[in-house]
């Protein structure tokens, strides 16, 4: 997990449990389980580009501050999934 983490910006690292508790509501309501990692995704790359924008100086161009916001999104959702699965999986019963 600290391999993951590294590579996500130390702003962003609050859409980790954001996400986390994303993906335990539409686990709630019935959603299908491989829509999950799908929707944190998407969900983590708009809010990320949303954050690049509202933060984005005048030097940087458009394309890039929405590319790093892809990627921040993606590993913030990637890093989402895999602490739940941590925590399911160390929490279950053999």
């Amino acid at each position: 997990m600290e391999d993951i983490v590294s590579y996500i910006n130390p702003e962003l690292l609050v859409l980790v449990p954001v996400l986390c508790l994303v993906g335990m509501a539409i686990k709630r309501y019935g959603s299908d389980n491989r829509v999950i990692p799908l929707v944190l995704g998407l969900i983590g790359m708009l809010l990320a580009c949303l954050y690049g924008i509202a933060t984005m100086t005048a030097s940087e161009s458009v394309a890039m501050v929405l590319f790093t916001g892809i990627v921040q999104g993606i590993l913030c959702a990637a890093a989402s999934v895999y602490a739940h699965q941590s925590v399911h999986q160390w929490t279950k019963e053999a």
